[in-house]
């Protein structure tokens, strides 16, 4: 079993389903990672868990920590660096090599910082606003579905609720467009800011770049 953040990149599902590794998807915040582990403790499945990230940073290797990690973080990088360079490669080389396997994978995360008092007015009404009226399209791509995490359910535009999320409790929207993308928006909870979430496959780092600039500068505009 491997855990990830609902916010972090598909990429790491590829690798998981090639090895036969179930992989999980949990909210944002290393706790959410801990508690899988706690219910495979509980299950008696605890040496099941190899490792768990979010995509900021942060790795939990094995179930001994339950909380972000930077000592085996460390560690399990030293110990790529050196198992690549035996092979002759360096970590960029190695990441190359996985995108060259399971295809080429790009994410970006934008923080749209909303101070003072308006700025939480502004964060709250931008949450409603694309809560109650979705977007059909995002810059220009259409949106296939969207996932509400705050009452876990999924809608489809023009069908409407269309299912529900395994998971919910925490104020996420995240949209599915028609090109693959994804694209996530959530307010953080601890500063001034709403993040952005982007998510994106390409046949190569140009097409991948060039989605990433594309949804960068409508993400921009959520905040005026």
């Amino acid at each position: 079993v491997a855990v990830k953040s609902i916010v972090s990149t598909p990429l790491a599902d590829a690798i998981a389903a090639h090895y036969g590794v179930e992989m999980r998807s949990v909210l944002t915040g290393f706790k959410w990672i801990g508690d899988q582990i706690a219910n495979l403790e509980a299950a008696g499945e605890v040496d099941r868990f190899i490792f768990g990230f979010e995509e900021s940073y942060g790795y939990l290797a094995g179930p001994y920590v339950r909380d972000k990690d930077a000592v085996t973080a460390s560690m399990m990088v030293a110990e790529m660096a050196a198992y690549y360079h035996d092979k002759g490669m360096n970590l960029s080389q190695a990441m190359e090599s996985l995108y060259a396997k399971y295809g080429r994978y790009a994410e970006k995360t934008l923080n749209l910082v909303m101070p003072g008092l308006d700025g939480i007015v502004k964060m709250k009404d931008l949450m409603a606003e694309l809560r109650s009226n979705p977007p059909k399209q995002i810059a220009g791509v259409e949106v296939f579905k969207l996932r509400d995490y705050s009452d876990g359910s999924i809608k489809v535009p023009e069908l409407g609720v269309m299912g529900q999320t395994p998971i919910k409790g925490s104020n996420v929207l995240y949209f599915e467009l028609a090109d693959g993308t994804s694209f996530i928006v959530r307010p953080s909870g601890t500063e001034p800011k709403v993040k952005v979430y982007i998510l994106c496959k390409g046949a190569d780092k140009a097409e991948c770049d060039a989605k990433i600039a594309k949804y960068s500068e409508y993400a921009e505009g959520l905040r005026k």
